[in-house]
């Protein structure tokens, strides 16, 4: 996800996910709001799904899953302050190195970032009061796996919020030729393993046996203006890439599978879902 070239950074900042526009943003036309500030504006929407605020959680450990550079490890870690302890963790080590960069430019000591497999984490049951995941479920390989590592490390009474790209729930009304063939675009463009439904990822949850309740939402209505408006942004400001020209076609390629992702959203067949829990309390022998 991460490109070294520096160009998916020129355009989409530090968060590599999309923003987050209300309705009146929408109304007024999104392209009048700025690109990144929508991003910092889901994130803030995130945390309030998740029930994450620096009242409650200010010396939270939090656990940031498929961070990437590191642009929302830095921000919660801003958000909760001193007390709070960040850890981000992605398979890239150009991520890990980059983030850890920003974080010292910027003088956030409170965020950490290491090279990990959320399929297979490193850290003891019950490590973390908050276990956040944005856009890292579609590229997971075994969203099984992904799920119960995420509540393995989560401490009982600790909060748990995703957002993942998903598909349609194909069980009752199965896909036609037209959406696999739009399916299979879409994963192999941009190397996702598959998707699976909002239905199929709490059914994941669920089954852990670990977690309370879980608040399931689709966004769909209040991102999809992002596959558009990353386009627009480099046709309004081509210097991202117009100093590398071997990188042209791919910027080019890339604007017309984010039209593709538009598409698929707008039609239904990808939904943008979101989840809150938070992890049963251990009753002692005793209740």
């Amino acid at each position: 996800y991460y490109n070294e070239d520096g160009i998916l950074e020129y355009y989409w900042g530090e968060h590599i996910h999309l923003g987050y526009y209300n309705e009146e943003e929408m109304k007024a036309g999104y392209k009048n709001k700025d690109f990144i500030q929508a991003k910092f504006d889901f994130v803030d929407e995130m945390m309030t799904l998740g029930g994450i605020n620096p009242n409650d959680d200010s010396g939270a450990a939090v656990l940031d899953v498929g961070c990437g550079v590191g642009g929302t490890s830095r921000y919660l870690a801003k958000k909760l302050g001193n007390n709070a302890q960040v850890t981000g963790i992605t398979l890239s080590p150009n991520q890990v190195n980059r983030a850890t960069e920003l974080a010292v430019e910027q003088g956030v000591p409170n965020a950490k970032f290491t090279v990990m497999d959320a399929l297979k984490m490193d850290f003891p049951d019950n490590s973390f009061d908050i276990v956040w995941a944005c856009e890292s479920g579609e590229h997971m390989p075994d969203k099984k796996a992904y799920i119960n590592e995420m509540m393995r490390v989560l401490k009982p009474g600790g909060k748990y919020v995703m957002a993942t790209w998903c598909q349609r729930d194909d069980r009752e009304v199965p896909f036609n030729k037209k959406e696999e063939r739009d399916l299979n675009f879409l994963y192999e463009e941009w190397t996702h393993p598959y998707f699976i439904s909002i239905e199929a990822y709490k059914e994941l949850i669920d089954d852990t046996g670990l977690m309370n309740a879980v608040d399931t939402a689709d966004w769909n209505e209040q991102t999809i203006a992002s596959w558009r408006h990353s386009v627009w942004v480099g046709i309004y400001d081509p210097r991202g890439f117009i100093f590398k020209p071997t990188k042209y076609l791919k910027c080019v390629r890339d604007g017309y599978c984010l039209e593709r992702m538009h598409r698929a959203f707008d039609c239904g067949l990808m939904q943008y879902g979101m989840f809150a829990a938070t992890k049963k309390e251990i009753k002692s022998s005793e209740d």
